[in-house]
């Protein structure tokens, strides 16, 4: 081992303090390089000395740390080899045990003995219906931390354990110096935090319980500071670049438009629809986000946005994330604007504008033609998908972007059309997927947040059912008996499967594929191509069926929709590809098969494309799974409520959090590793706060060299930093 420099500090390659072959694993099997890294790799929790791990709570396929006791041990013969193995009971004292597999025992069964309390390092597996290590690497406590009241449990991998890591972690804090503070005093005084180097140590090292608490609320407030100065950073400087303003214009195509609105906007609309008019007429580009459950009537508010650039002599482009939605906004524009999108045609209104379609598998004829449209300004809104984003794509004056589905996107595509142009375009983007408030100050934190809550006057409730086909098989032939009454009463249904066939081995489009522990035994998802000619044949024969996946032309998509729009198919067949933005009133039915493969708020979305018109929708969610398994929650969950909002705060606690917090990381290692956007939202709301005073004052972080760092640390470099992607 080297000799640790008296100037230590986080930035010291680890090399320098912790012998060759502890660097190497810890870089192979953790990422971890510099000391930084390895103080900011948290114990994952703690054992009180003398307190055995609860067996019951470990979970197979993970990589484990256990203390337990040893109750038995016994030496067995091997069956085709001379050889002998160890098989020795463990147990945590009150319901569980735990059984590991010595090889090689000879020297062992001097050491492992009954009454030994030790840590057992391993992945769990599973014998005859019993927990179990195999060959586990273990520790007696006695030797493994010395005699603090509490054992640190981090996470190890194969080959490292927790026990190696922590005598890591102790070489480096024993010559560690306290690293400089990027929190500014004022901060840590008002909100009563730790100071950095006390943190790090008491996380590592506690003597009471209120050492590690202490220390983990201290460290969660560097990881939201990064994260929100991150994304302050980012607002400031998407207003350094002025927009063109384009305020309300008397008498124009928006007045015209409300004028034949067969129906009264609500109250959310209106009030949605005044605070977009305001940051139009700015010269500070509009950088707000509209969320709205499914059917609230967002498209209205954005046409009506778009219809207020236009009318200032400027371009609207609408960005969707796949060609079926893409020519479904389309169709709906021109239909809720009539004659207003019939420039220079016949019967089209005097201040008329057009509304293009641009998207990759266009006919050329059709491509050019939209291409002249957006290039000259006669298209006041330009709808299309990844296309519009290529360098050849020109407007004449583009003043607003509108991104549908936000997730779908990342920042650094929504920014390619935003960066064109010596103004900034304003931008709107619109989600049918209700955020919690946590993930709008984090994920969506470089956003103004406006929530669309009302529905629309006249829309039916959808009964949503979980179809349990392992428990009563029978009720799937009830399923397609009621898409033959659905069809009988002169209306439509949806039949959605997880992927689509043929040579896929992964799920369709963009669906969730949550993993509920299903593991490798279960057979796989059903396929479009191969349910649709079996429902055609059989329960469903005699009924007109359509199929429409991810996979088909474009030109094949929309044919599919506008026949099924027309009401020339009675049932459409298809993957997640009609998850979002399809919007035909006249389909009432919608069957999920194998719904336990979707996420929850994929099912919710897709739920929300029946019953948009006059008659009521059922969605039958067909599963096998048993009751009780995350899945079936998830699905029983659906069925109990409609409301959007409800539905995203449990999916927020059924996901791991990692799945959300990591798109913030840009690709790199995760410098998240103790923020909660469920238990953390006070903090989250108060960092904010502080984070937007810090950049107001100081912009760039000129003189706060610390907090720079900070950002660094835990999101990315500034540059990086510019392009969090959203989930």
């Amino acid at each position: 081992m080297k000799t640790a420099s008296r100037t230590l500090n986080l930035d010291t390659p680890l090399l320098a303090v912790v012998g060759k072959k502890s660097v190497t694993a810890l870089a192979a099997k953790l990422d971890l390089h510099t000391v930084g890294d390895l103080v900011r790799h948290y114990p994952r929790r703690y054992v009180k000395r003398g307190a055995l791990t609860d067996i019951a709570e470990l979970q197979v396929g993970e990589y484990a740390t256990v203390l337990a006791r040893v109750v038995k041990t016994t030496l067995r013969k091997m069956r085709n080899r001379p050889d002998e193995y160890m098989q020795v009971e463990l147990t945590d004292d009150h319901r569980g045990t735990l059984r590991c597999t010595f090889f090689h025992p000879e020297r062992l069964q001097w050491v492992i003995v009954p009454g030994l309390r030790a840590l057992f390092s391993g992945e769990v597996s599973t014998f005859n219906g019993t927990k179990q290590l195999t060959h586990p690497q273990f520790e007696a406590v006695e030797d493994s931390e010395g005699v603090r009241p509490f054992i640190s449990i981090y996470p190890a991998a194969h080959g490292l354990t927790s026990a190696q890591v922590g005598r890591c972690v102790r070489q480096v804090l024993d010559v560690l110096d306290d690293p400089s503070d990027p929190l500014p005093a004022e901060l840590r005084r008002t909100e009563g935090l730790a100071d950095l180097g006390r943190a790090l140590r008491r996380i590592h090292l506690p003597e009471t319980e209120a050492d590690f608490f202490g220390a983990r609320s201290r460290l969660v407030w560097d990881e939201a500071m990064g994260v929100q100065l991150a994304l302050a950073l980012r607002r400031q400087r998407a207003v350094q670049r002025p927009a063109a303003p384009s305020p309300h214009v008397p008498g124009g195509l928006l007045e015209a438009f409300d004028a034949r609105l067969p129906y009264t906007l609500t109250a959310g609309q209106r009030r949605i629809g005044e605070e977009l008019a305001v940051d139009l007429a700015s010269t500070a580009p509009m950088n707000r986000l509209v969320q709205g459950d499914v059917g609230a009537g967002k498209t209205v508010v954005a046409l009506r946005a778009m219809l207020q650039v236009v009318d200032n002599g400027r371009q609207a482009a609408l960005l969707a994330p796949t060609e079926v939605l893409a020519a479904q906004h389309a169709r709906s524009l021109r239909s809720l604007l009539g004659p207003l999108a019939q420039a220079g045609e016949l019967g089209g209104a005097e201040q008329a504008t057009r509304v293009s379609l641009l998207s990759g598998s266009l006919s050329a004829a059709a491509k050019k033609k939209a291409l002249l449209e957006a290039q000259s300004g006669e298209a006041g809104i330009v709808v299309g998908t990844h296309a519009l984003i290529q360098d050849r794509v020109g407007f004449a004056e583009l003043g607003l972007v509108v991104v549908d589905e936000q997730h779908r996107f990342g920042v650094e595509q929504r920014d390619a059309l935003r960066g064109r142009g010596e103004q900034a375009p304003h931008l709107l983007v619109m989600t049918a997927t209700p955020i919690p408030r946590t993930v709008a100050m984090t994920v969506y934190g470089d956003l103004e947040v406006s929530a669309l809550r009302e529905l629309p006057g006249g829309r039916l409730p959808i009964a949503t059912t979980v179809v349990p086909t392992a428990e009563k098989p029978t009720w799937l032939q009830r399923v397609w008996a009621r898409v033959h009454e659905e069809v009988r009463a002169g209306h439509q249904v949806y039949i959605v499967c997880p992927r689509v066939g043929g040579d896929d081995k992964t799920a369709a489009d963009d669906a969730e594929q949550p993993d509920d522990g299903g593991g490798d035994e279960r057979r796989p998802p059903l396929a479009v191509l191969d349910v649709a000619p079996g429902l055609a044949e059989g329960p469903l024969k005699g009924l007109r069926l359509g199929v429409l996946h991810g996979r088909l032309p474009a030109e094949e998509k929309d044919a599919v929709m506008r026949a099924f729009d027309a009401g020339e198919l009675d049932v459409v067949v298809a993957t997640t590809v009609i998850e979002v933005g399809v919007d035909v009133p006249n389909a009432t039915g919608m069957v999920i098969l194998d719904a336990d493969r979707f996420g929850l708020s994929q099912l919710h979305q897709l739920r929300g494309r029946v019953g948009r018109g006059s008659a009521p929708g059922v969605c039958l969610l067909v599963s096998d799974m048993p009751p009780g398994t995350p899945a079936r929650v998830r699905l029983d969950a659906v069925a109990a409520t409609t409301d959007g909002f409800e539905l995203a705060r449990l999916d927020l606690e059924l996901r791991r959090e990692g799945d959300v917090l990591g798109a913030l990381q840009a690709g790199r290692r995760s410098g998240l590793r103790l923020l909660s956007l469920l238990h953390h939202e006070e903090v989250i709301a108060r960092s904010r706060g502080y984070a937007a005073e810090l950049v107001a004052d100081d912009p760039g972080l000129a003189h706060h060299a610390g907090l720079r760092g900070l950002v660094a640390e835990i999101v990315g470099d500034e540059e990086r930093a510019a392009y969090l992607d959203k989930v």
